[in-house]
C-alpha cells in the first residue's frame, strides 16, 4: 500500500461521520433511481412478454352487429395479419353475498379451438366448454379475488332480460384486461365490475347474435400503416354501427400501464436529480474544508516529490470512496424497495407473473452519475490544491479581516451577549461560506416539502372528486338511451331522495393530429349531483352551445378556451361537428368533456333522451333500493360512489402513499445529513478559534453558544428560502408524474411547512448538541498549534 493510500485511510477514519452522511444522501438518490428504473424494466419486460405470448391485438373495434361473412372483408384489407371476431356485451350480475348489483362484461369464446388473439391465461380451473348442459363462465382474476370466488362457485347474470345461473369453470387473465376498470372509468371497481368469458353459441343465442359479431381484434403485418388500416376498418364496418376502430395506444388497459411507466420515468429523474445535486454540494463542502486544513500536508507532499497528478488523485480517491459506499447502499436499498413495490403492483395490474428485475445497466449508470456528481463537486477544490506552490502552502492562510458586526455599528450590540456577537461577526466576515451553509440548510428544508405534498394531494383528490364534484350516492345507467320521462322511474325507486338525468355519448375529439376517445357527458346546466367544477373551485354553468373539458384534456389537445375542436360521435348516427371550447374544468381521475343535456340531444338529433341518472339514496333504505335495482332489467350499470372511492384508496392512493413514505424516509435522512455535515464543517473550521476562547477563560457553555448561535441564525435565515425551494420542487415533480389517468394537485398546507421546519429544527438541535459535545473533546494544545 502506497503512502498516499495510507493517508487516505487515515483521512477517511478521521472524517468517517461526514463521509457517511454524504454517502447516505447519495445512496437515497441512487436507491430511487435504481428502484424506479428497475420497476420500469420489470413492467415493460413483463408487459411485452405477456403481449407476445398471448397475442395481444393491435387494432380494436366495437359495433352493433355484423354478419360473420364481413370477417373476410376485414382479412382482405392490405396489411392485416390476423382477424378475430366475437361478441362482447355488458350484463347485470347477481353475486352471492353482494347486496348491490354488479356489472359484467361477457366475452365470447370460439366455438372451435382457442382464441387466436388476446389468449387467456388460466390461473385456476379450466375454460368453459360449449355444448354441455351446464352453463359455465370463466371469470377475471380481479373480480374473483374481490369476492373470494373459486372454480365451482355460482353466480347469476341477466342476459337480454332473462336471469340465468352460471357455474364458474375457471379463473383467467387476459392481455386485454391487465387493468380491469369499467368502460370510460379511470379507476378500478373490482367489487362491482368484472370481466367474463363464455362459449360463443350460448352468448350469441341469448342476444340473438348467432352468426354475427360485435367485437373485432386485429394484428398487423410488419411495416403496415396502422392509421390507414384503422381507416379501412372503419369503412368496412360503418354500415354495421362501428364506433370507430382504435389502436393499441388508445386501449384503456394498455394506456393505464403506459401511464404508470411514465410516472416511474418522471420519478427516476426528478428525485435522484435533487438528491445527487445535494450530495455533490456536500462533497464539495467536505473536500474544500479538508484541503484547507491540509495545506501544510499538501506542501510537504509536493516538496517530497509527489506530482500534481498524484496529489489530485489522492483527493479524488477520497470522493471515490464516498461514491463506492453510496452506490453500494443505494443498490441495496433500491433492490429491497423495488421488490416491495412490485408486490403492490399486483393490486391493480394483472399479469401471469410480475417479478422484480434489477436493471443492471442502471447500476453502471448509477455509479457513473454519482461519480460525476461527486467529482464535479470536488473538482474546484482539488484544482486549487494541486496549483498551490509548496512555499505558499507552508504558510497559514491569511487571517480574515475582522471588523465590528452590523449590530455593533448600529449601536445595539449591548443588547446581545458576547457569544451572540461573535456568531454574527463570523457570519458577516465569511459571507460565501455562510451563504453556502444557508443554501444547504434551505435544501434540507425544501426536500421535506415534496413527500407531504403527495400525501396532501391524495387527500385533496379524495375530497374534491367524490364530495365536491360527485355528490350522488349511486349512478344508474340504462341498457339503451330512453326518453327523458324515464327519470320519473328512477325517482320512484325505494329510498331515492333526488335524481338528475345524464346523457353519455362516446366520442372522438380531434385537434390537428391529436386524437382522444372519451365519453361526452350531457348534464343539467346547473346540476347539483354531478357538478362541473373549475380550479377555484367554483361550479361552472354549462352553456347552451359549446363544450367544457378537463384542463388536462385541453392541455393534451393543445387547446385554449375559444378554440374549436372536432367531435366525432361514435354512437347512433355517426357525424363530425366542430364545437367551441368554452371553459376548463378541474378533475383528477381520467379526462372528461361536458355539454348541457338538451344541447347534446339537439346535437344527436334524437330528441330528449337520457342514458341514466345520478341518484341520492336514503341510507335507511339502502338495501331496499339495491334489491329494487337488481330486479330492474332496464338498468345495465350501478356505480356506487363509495366503491369507486375505496378502489382509488386501495390502488392509486396506496401506491402513491408507499412512494411518499419511501421519499419521506429519504428526505429525512438527507435533511439530517445536510444539517449534521454543516455543523461538523463549522466545528472543524473554527476549532482553533474556539480553543483560544477556552484558554482566554470562556466557559464551555459560552464557547458552545458561539457555535450553536451561528447555526441557529443560519437556520432561521434558511427556513423561508427552503420553504420556497420546496414548493418549487413539489410543483416540478408533480407536473412530471401527472398523467391523463390520474393526477395530483399541488397542495401546500401549513402542516406540511410546519413539519419541514420541525424536522430541520430537530436536526439542527441534535447536530448542535453533537458539535457541543465534540467541542468538549478538543485538545486545546493541538488546536492552538499553527504556523506563524
Amino acid at each position: 500500500m502506497s503512502l498516499l493510500d495510507r493517508k487516505l485511510l487515515r483521512d477517511l477514519r478521521a472524517l468517517k461521520s461526514q463521509a457517511l452522511a454524504v454517502a447516505l444522501v447519495m445512496a437515497c438518490g441512487l436507491a430511487m433511481m435504481i428502484m424506479t428504473r428497475s420497476l420500469i424494466l420489470s413492467l415493460e419486460t413483463t408487459r411485452d412478454t405477456y403481449y407476445e405470448r398471448h397475442q395481444f391485438a393491435q387494432v380494436f373495434a366495437r359495433l352493433k352487429r355484423a354478419p360473420n361473412a364481413v370477417r373476410n372483408q376485414l382479412a382482405a384489407i392490405p396489411g392485416v395479419a390476423t382477424v378475430q371476431t366475437g361478441i362482447a356485451v355488458q350484463v347485470t350480475l347477481d353475486v352471492p353475498g353482494l347486496p348491490e348489483p354488479a356489472v359484467g362484461l361477457l366475452n365470447s369464446l370460439p366455438e372451435r379451438g382457442e382464441l387466436i388473439l388476446n389468449r387467456l391465461h388460466v390461473r385456476a380451473g379450466h375454460l368453459p366448454a360449449g355444448g354441455t348442459a351446464r352453463r359455465e363462465l370463466a371469470v377475471g382474476e380481479a373480480f374473483a379475488e374481490a369476492h373470494g370466488l373459486k372454480p365451482g362457485a355460482t353466480l347469476s347474470a341477466v342476459l337480454n332480460g332473462a336471469k340465468q345461473t352460471f357455474r364458474l369453470a375457471g379463473i383467467v387473465l387476459s392481455p386485454e384486461f391487465v387493468f380491469e376498470a369499467p368502460p370510460g372509468a379511470a379507476l378500478p371497481d373490482n367489487k362491482t365490475y368484472g370481466v367474463f368469458w363464455m362459449p360463443y353459441k350460448e352468448l350469441a343465442t341469448a342476444f340473438q347474435l348467432y352468426g354475427a359479431f360485435n367485437s373485432v381484434s386485429l394484428t398487423l403485418a410488419p411495416g403496415a400503416n396502422e392509421r390507414e388500416i384503422i381507416g379501412a376498418v372503419d369503412r368496412v364496418l360503418a354500415p354495421y354501427g362501428c364506433r370507430g376502430a382504435y389502436g393499441r395506444i388508445n386501449h384503456p388497459s394498455h394506456r393505464r400501464v403506459d401511464d404508470e411507466i411514465r410516472v416511474l420515468q418522471g420519478l427516476s429523474v426528478a428525485f435522484p436529480l435533487v438528491f445527487l445535486s445535494v450530495a455533490a454540494f456536500m462533497t464539495n463542502s467536505v473536500m474544500s474544508r479538508q484541503i484547507a486544513l491540509q495545506r501544510e500536508q499538501i506542501a510537504m507532499l509536493k516538496a517530497c516529490g509527489f506530482s500534481n497528478r498524484q496529489v489530485g488523485g489522492h483527493y479524488f480517491k477520497f470522493s471515490l470512496a464516498i461514491v463506492v459506499a453510496g452506490v453500494g447502499l443505494g443498490a441495496l436499498g433500491g433492490i429491497v424497495l423495488g421488490q416491495k413495490l412490485v408486490v403492490m403492483y399486483h393490486l391493480f395490474f394483472r399479469f401471469p407473473q410480475l417479478d422484480f428485475q434489477l436493471d443492471t445497466r442502471v447500476l453502471v449508470a448509477a455509479g457513473a452519475v454519482s461519480a460525476l456528481a461527486s467529482f464535479g463537486g470536488v473538482a474546484g477544490a482539488v484544482r486549487r490544491a494541486v496549483r498551490l506552490p509548496p512555499a505558499e502552502a507552508m504558510r497559514p492562510e491569511a487571517p480574515a479581516s475582522y471588523r465590528p458586526a452590523l449590530v455593533e455599528r448600529l449601536g445595539v450590540a449591548r443588547w446581545f451577549s458576547a457569544s451572540f456577537r461573535m456568531a454574527l461577526r463570523n457570519i458577516q466576515r465569511r459571507p460565501v461560506r455562510s451563504g453556502l451553509t444557508c443554501l444547504a440548510l434551505a435544501l434540507a428544508t425544501g426536500i421535506l416539502i415534496v413527500p407531504n405534498s403527495f400525501r396532501d394531494g391524495v387527500s385533496y383528490v379524495i375530497d374534491f372528486q367524490w364530495d365536491v364534484v360527485q355528490r350522488q350516492t349511486v349512478t344508474l345507467s340504462l341498457v339503451e338511451p330512453e326518453a327523458a320521462r324515464t327519470i320519473a322511474d328512477f325517482r320512484h325507486l325505494p329510498g331515492v331522495v333526488h335524481a338528475e338525468p345524464f346523457r353519455f355519448v362516446p366520442i372522438e375529439l380531434r385537434a390537428g393530429p391529436i386524437v382522444r376517445r372519451l365519453v361526452l357527458q350531457g348534464l343539467p346546466a346547473q346540476g347539483t349531483l354531478s357538478r362541473v367544477i373549475d380550479a377555484e373551485p367554483r361550479q361552472l354553468t354549462l352553456p347552451p352551445r359549446g363544450v367544457i373539458m378537463s384542463a388536462k384534456l385541453a392541455d393534451v389537445l393543445q387547446l385554449r378556451p375559444g378554440d374549436e375542436v372536432v367531435a366525432k360521435v361514435l354512437e347512433g348516427r355517426e357525424r363530425e361537428i366542430a364545437v367551441p371550447l368554452v371553459g376548463l374544468a378541474e378533475d383528477f381521475a381520467g379526462t372528461a368533456a361536458y355539454m348541457e343535456l338538451h344541447a347534446l340531444n339537439r346535437l344527436l338529433f334524437e330528441g330528449d333522451r337520457i342514458s341514466g341518472a345520478h341518484v341520492v339514496v336514503e341510507r335507511s333504505r339502502w338495501n331496499e333500493f339495491l334489491a329494487a335495482v337488481k330486479n330492474t332489467p332496464r338498468v345495465a350499470g350501478c356505480v356506487i360512489k363509495d366503491s369507486i372511492r375505496e378502489g382509488f384508496r386501495k390502488t392509486t392512493a396506496e401506491s402513491i402513499g408507499l412512494i411518499q413514505k419511501i421519499y419521506m424516509l429519504f428526505a429525512t435522512v438527507v435533511a439530517f445529513g445536510i444539517v449534521y455535515n454543516s455543523a461538523r464543517i463549522s466545528l472543524s473550521e473554527r476549532a482553533r478559534e474556539l480553543a483560544t476562547l477556552r484558554v482566554l477563560g470562556f466557559s464551555r457553555g459560552e464557547v458552545g453558544a458561539v457555535l450553536v448561535g451561528e447555526l441557529v441564525l443560519l437556520t432561521l435565515v434558511a427556513l423561508p428560502f427552503g420553504l420556497l425551494i420546496g414548493s418549487g420542487f413539489a410543483r416540478g415533480i408533480l407536473s412530471a408524474v401527472n398523467t391523463e389517468t390520474v393526477r395530483l394537485p399541488l397542495v401546500l398546507t401549513p402542516a406540511n411547512y410546519a413539519f419541514a421546519v420541525l424536522v430541520v429544527a430537530v436536526a439542527s438541535a441534535l447536530s448542535a448538541l453533537f458539535a457541543a459535545r465534540k467541542l468538549a473533546d478538543i485538545d486545546l494544545v493541538s488546536a492552538l498549534k499553527a504556523l506563524d
